[in-house]
């Protein structure tokens, strides 16, 4: 098996497209994938979410209040009724095939472990693993997908920093870190595991706290950049990939 890109040797910091590309399309999106990749991205951030008759999405909120005024889960609606509703989303087999040829980071916001072998099997049908980064929020999670699948790259999204020697323990070879936990110190700590970090910009909440950083989940500015570039982080998610592409 050719070695997992997420794994290997890579130049540092992998610009991962957040929700696509949210800045440049609307978010999870075809459209956002493509703009991705002409932005010159290394990878597509995207979320997988289940629907009440049991198909795997690409959709980043639980309900769908925010993007169309509607408060129902995503769980609660079938996907003919929430593709009506959401013209733009991706089966989770349609989001790997759009995401091609570049690198694809899954969110699983799923925290049943039941669902893991579905996602994996769509991962293998699409012969996808090899450049596929698997994110998990639960150590247990990560523990499960390591036990299915030996060569799965796995990042976990744990809330917490401290988590990282229990993720390594795991399986995870990736951790998710917020642009305002990140300092050189604890990068090395993560190093120190044998983890690879990645750095999400903005503050966890799409209205942000008067703290720093200042902005919302995926946006960030120079100076914020030039604070992360001391960490040295090996990946960085923001919605615009232009702000670390263009020369």
């Amino acid at each position: 098996m050719a070695v997992n890109r997420w794994l290997g040797v890579f130049k540092k910091p992998l610009v991962i497209a957040h929700r696509g590309g949210a800045l440049l399309a609307q978010e999870n999106s075809r459209a956002a994938f493509r703009a991705a990749e002409k932005a010159n991205a290394d990878a597509i951030e995207t979320d997988v979410r289940i629907t009440r008759d049991g198909i795997l999405v690409n959709f980043h909120d639980a309900d769908l209040q925010r993007l169309c005024g509607d408060r129902r889960s995503v769980a609660e609606i079938d996907f003919r009724t929430l593709k009506s509703l959401v013209p733009a989303i991706m089966t989770l087999a349609e989001a790997i095939a759009s995401s091609a040829p570049l690198g694809l980071l899954l969110d699983v916001k799923l925290m049943d472990r039941t669902y893991l072998p579905s996602i994996l099997a769509e991962i293998s049908r699409a012969d996808a693993a090899g450049r596929t980064l698997l994110g998990l929020r639960d150590i247990a999670l990560v523990k499960a997908a390591r036990d299915t699948a030996a060569d799965i790259a796995i990042l976990a999204l744990a809330s917490d920093p401290e988590l990282h020697q229990s993720a390594a323990q795991a399986g995870a070879n990736w951790f998710r870190l917020w642009q305002g936990e990140l300092s050189p110190g604890r990068a090395a700590s993560f190093r120190g595991a044998g983890m690879r970090l990645a750095v999400m910009v903005g503050q966890p909440r799409d209205v942000p706290l008067p703290e720093y950083p200042r902005y919302p989940v995926g946006l960030v500015d120079a100076e914020g950049l030039k604070q992360i570039a001391i960490a040295d982080p090996d990946a960085i998610m923001l919605d615009d990939p232009h702000l670390l592409t263009r020369p």
